[in-house]
């Protein structure tokens, strides 16, 4: 199984990508100890060096992570054939007891790494290096959430074996299953829909006002994230269904595949988009009291939210368009 060449490369380049931040981890103790921007010591401009060496490496490690989420669900959607009873990505992620927890590790690492792009990206505005610390303490959070998601992906590659029976993604998200994934499968689809389009509509509203007035950035934050939840519940619950057309197939890995034209990329993708830039208007917000970025702020607020935004309305346009142009209907 590990000779798999999409297997190989990931494993090679989360370890790759973990020595790095491990690298930068190093890098931000030694800043958080000796950091003093009024020093004109070999070490202060040293460090100063060092952040920008930092940053040049994040942007390479944020990129890595999209390419090792979206390449880690591909691979597990093109492994199911080895599985007895598997049927899609969601029979491979559940052969051991690692699958499900590297996604949802490599979801949250994906976007704690967006987060720290966003604050580095603000830092890096102002001439005085204002948020040097509490940045270097969150990269300290997204160092050890890197090397989590390298030890559980590498787990569960290890773990695989084509001997186990696994089971397929009509038990696994079935409304009958005592798990998560069932009480999602098992949500009431006319409250789940007014709810999922309660929370879209509210955080559109919000967003548009930060846009326009700058006003409710942080509410905005908050929102954003649990819009993004909610909007998975949802995929489980009608949205997938309506796709499939089946009233009783609730699986959010079906609708990658090429039968769907692929189309759970582009609708996954838009919400992580929306929810990490989302956020990321929110955490900027906090940071507002530093003067050196009295008018970075308001700049780099906008453009956030306005990604966002557009992230939102991409998903919601690709999740109601089989609600809106099909004649399937479900009711619940």
């Amino acid at each position: 199984m590990l000779l798999n060449p999409a297997i190989i490369a990931l494993n090679s380049g989360s370890l790759l990508v973990t020595a790095f931040a491990f690298y930068a981890l190093y890098t931000a103790l030694r800043i958080l100890t000796h950091w003093n921007i009024q020093s004109g010591s070999e070490l202060q401009l040293l460090l100063e060096k060092k952040t920008y060496l930092i940053s040049t490496v994040f942007s390479y490690v944020l990129g890595f992570e999209l390419f090792s989420l979206v390449l880690f669900i591909f691979t597990a959607e093109h492994m199911h054939d080895l599985f007895v009873g598997a049927m899609c990505a969601a029979g491979s992620l559940n052969a051991n007891d690692y699958g499900y927890v590297a996604l949802v590790v490599k979801i949250i690492t994906f976007m704690i790494c967006g987060v720290w792009m966003i604050v580095n990206h603000t830092d890096n505005q102002a001439h005085d290096y204002p948020l040097i610390r509490p940045k270097y303490k969150l990269l300290i959070l997204l160092t050890v959430m890197i090397a989590l998601d390298t030890i559980l992906q590498i787990k569960y590659f290890m773990g695989l074996r084509t001997d186990v029976i696994t089971s397929c993604c009509g038990i696994i998200f079935s409304g009958e299953s005592q798990s998560l994934t069932g009480s999602a499968a098992s949500l009431p689809t006319t409250a789940t829909m007014l709810v999922f389009y309660a929370a879209l509509l509210l955080t559109l509203r919000v967003g548009f006002s930060v846009v326009i007035t700058g006003r409710g950035a942080a509410l905005y934050g908050l929102l954003a994230g649990a819009t993004t939840i909610i909007s998975l519940a949802a995929v489980i619950s009608f949205i997938s269904v309506y796709y499939y057309q089946l009233p009783t197939h609730h699986c959010p890995f079906c609708i990658l595949q090429k039968d769907y034209s692929y189309i759970g990329y582009p609708l996954y993708l838009s919400l992580l988009l929306a929810g990490t830039t989302g956020m990321g208007t929110g955490v900027v917000e906090s940071l507002k009291g530093p003067k050196s970025l009295a008018k970075v702020i308001p700049i780099l607020r906008k453009r956030f939210c306005l990604i966002s935004l557009a992230g939102f309305l991409i998903f919601a346009l690709i999740a109601s368009y089989p609600i809106l142009f099909t004649d399937f209907v479900l009711n619940s």
